[in-house]
């Protein structure tokens, strides 16, 4: 096993030292680990999340509509998901 030395704004380090204090972790060292984990669970979704929407718009085949014509179809739909607001 690897050891790691941090350093952080005494806030951050008070947050950690009353989780350890509340019991949901037994020392700091399982509470940053339960955060590694975390952040590698996200990822990984993320990253399937992606693949399958690779997958899907490969299966899809191709386009009939133009650049400009898929960039504009996309441009809408972010908007109307809120993802993009129009400029000025």
């Amino acid at each position: 096993m690897s050891r790691l030395t941090i350093s952080m704004p005494d806030q951050m380090n008070d947050w950690v030292e009353s989780q350890v204090s509340s019991g949901r972790y037994g020392n700091v060292s399982e509470y940053f680990r339960d955060l590694v984990r975390r952040d590698q669970e996200v990822r990984e979704s993320a990253l399937a999340e992606l693949r399958a929407l690779l997958d899907r718009a490969e299966a899809s085949g191709m386009s009939r509509l133009s650049l400009p014509e898929v960039l504009q179809a996309a441009r809408r739909e972010a908007r109307q998901k809120g993802l993009l607001r129009d400029a000025g």
